[in-house]
């Protein structure tokens, strides 16, 4: 029996988890192919707008040739976040109060969650997908397993092995197809993890050394109290 053919003789619960699985593969497919294309140069590309940055004479310089390179737009508004703050002089508000370190650093934060945001959207999905979707083709299986042995118990005539293997066999197919809906979505979360992970360590890195080199420097401590001599 083909995959159609077993769908257009299965009940409504067998044709629900057939119908789960492919949504549940679309949406993991178009996570997978969206982040492959967001990822698509790795952490080489936020290394190449880094060094693109320290090699450029000003701001506006360093903006221009970050269009350039950063092409998934992860470094960029960390860069655009210094820029905006060094410029934001708005008294009266408490966006301006505490002094510069703390704009920088309060601008930095926003930009680099906006970042970071932008690299995990779409990771719950294929956890979910790939914890689930085994889960949901044994439901199917399980049903389809009891709507085998029902239909058997009520035929007549001698018992014979061939009346379980065909309707038991049509029903582990949901569990392959639960298998593979979870498989690519496991792989594709683990690989774009590590991947997210180096990116993350270079854009904390980037905002530490955008934060030191921009903002005030401490000022110096107090000499400690000089302590009596002993007479």
């Amino acid at each position: 029996m083909s995959v159609l053919e077993l769908l257009t003789h299965g009940d409504g619960v067998s044709r629900s988890v057939a119908a789960l699985l492919l949504a549940m593969s679309i949406a993991s497919w178009v996570v997978i192919l969206w982040k492959a294309w967001l990822l698509r140069g790795g952490t080489r590309d936020v290394l190449r707008s880094i060094a693109a940055f320290w090699q450029s004479a000003t701001l506006t310089d360093a903006e221009q040739k970050l269009k350039a390179f950063d092409r998934a737009s992860l470094v960029l508004p960390a860069v655009v976040a210094i820029k905006d703050a060094a410029a934001f002089n708005v008294n009266g508000t408490l966006g301006a109060t505490g002094d510069r370190n703390q704009r920088l650093t309060r601008a930095l934060r926003d930009a680099l969650h906006a970042a970071l945001r932008r690299l995990q959207a779409g990771q719950i999905l294929l956890a979910t997908v790939g914890a689930t979707a085994p889960f949901v083709g044994l439901l199917g299986t399980v049903w389809g397993i009891y709507g085998a042995l029902t239909g058997i118990a009520g035929q007549t005539g001698g018992f014979t092995i061939d009346k379980v293997a065909g309707p038991v066999g049509e029903a582990l197919v949901m569990t392959a197809f639960g298998l593979a809906v979870a498989i690519p979505a496991v792989l594709a979360y683990n690989v774009f993890g590590r991947v997210i992970g180096r990116i993350e360590a270079e854009l904390e890195g980037f905002a530490h050394d955008l934060l030191g080199s921009f903002g005030d420097a401490p000022a110096p401590a107090a000499p400690p109290p000089a302590r009596p001599m002993p007479v």
